[in-house]
């Protein structure tokens, strides 16, 4: 299963995603394509020990930068890393992508050139969160729909209610539309038409979530807009930097708090684990005809690491076309119902 890898993409691009990529095939045994400049990529690999046979470069003449629009990879600079990757997975020399570039011209040229499965008309980004009942919770859209319609959000759902079935395991997820209440009356002209139009899904909808319900564990698939779901995302990464940062000064104060810092570093370091980005590496793109992994622009090669092996097990069971036939499936089970109703 090959991952394309953008080797231009990111803060820290070339070398930070060159070394995760080769992490990844060492440790968990796949194979990356790095999409970049050549000669420059090869200049990294030479810093390598050792160069896997299962990693390819391919050539691309144009990076797009953090602070170009989404759409120039379509527009002007079609030679960019990030299209050449998603040229790849449409010709089916690659099952994914993975880039820590700029996210809206990702979004842009997946959606334009690897393209959307049937029933979906924005793939949105979806994370898989610890929660308080120490399980897990689907977010989504993490910030590649920052204007969505009610459709759009129905689709998210939908999606959203899949991957809590495929990566989580939970038979009948639980799905929430985020807003300021509970109540049906509560939020934007957008949410409650939004929730008008979920109660007829079929889905084991719950009707609105506030921001608590994040994490309390009470709901296992939160739906939001683009603009929302990123503010959560940023802000929950935000405070759990400050946790860590302020639970080693005060740890540090004395020898007695150091001690039990060493008594209770396994517990610290499984916190640690769960609360930092870097573990997950990257959030998947969901609603495409193939894999898209986007990850931090500030990602480190640890994070790339983790990203590849995101996308390699995405790829190894199928799931972007698990979602397309259980997308297909329910619209077919939605147009048997109308059927039967104008009947």
């Amino acid at each position: 299963m090959k991952v394309a890898v953008d080797a231009m993409g990111g803060d820290h691009a070339p070398r930070a995603v060159v070394t995760g990529a080769l992490q990844a095939v060492q440790r968990y045994r796949c194979s990356v394509v790095l999409v970049g400049d050549e000669e420059i990529v090869a200049r990294e690999l030479e810093r390598q020990k050792r160069v896997p046979e299962e990693v390819e470069v391919i050539h691309a003449d144009e990076v797009v930068g953090m602070d170009e629009p989404a759409i120039t990879p379509i527009r002007r600079k079609r030679r960019s890393s990030i299209r050449v990757c998603c040229e790849l997975v449409r010709e089916g020399r690659a099952k994914a992508i993975v880039t820590a570039g700029n996210t809206g011209a990702a979004m842009i040229s997946a959606k334009m050139v690897i393209g959307t499965i049937d029933g979906v008309d924005r793939p949105a980004l979806a994370e898989v969160l610890p929660n308080q009942k120490g399980g897990q919770t689907v977010l989504l859209d993490l910030g590649a729909n920052v204007d969505a319609r009610p459709s759009h959000l129905l689709q998210f759902a939908i999606m959203g209610h899949f991957w809590a079935q495929e990566m989580v395991g939970t038979a009948s997820p639980r799905v929430g539309l985020m807003s300021i209440g509970a109540e049906e009356g509560k939020g934007t002209d957008l949410t409650r038409e939004v929730f008008r139009v979920m109660k007829t899904t079929g889905l084991n909808f719950v009707g609105n979530v506030e921001g608590r319900d994040v994490y309390n564990g009470e709901v296992d698939v939160v739906v939001c807009d683009g603009f929302v779901g990123n503010v959560i995302l940023k802000t929950s990464e935000s405070l759990a930097n400050l946790f860590g940062s302020m639970l080693r000064e005060e740890l540090g104060r004395s020898w007695r708090s150091r001690l039990g810092y060493l008594l209770a570093r396994p517990a610290f370091e499984s916190f640690r684990r769960r609360t930092d980005y870097r573990e997950w590496g990257a959030s998947p793109l969901l609603g495409l005809r193939g894999g898209c992994f986007i990850a931090h622009g500030s990602s480190n090669p640890k994070a790339i690491r983790n990203a590849v092996r995101r996308a390699a097990v995405f790829c190894e069971h199928d799931l972007h076309n698990k979602i397309r036939e259980k997308v297909a499936q329910l619209h077919r089970e939605e147009r048997r119902l109308l059927s039967l109703q104008s009947a």
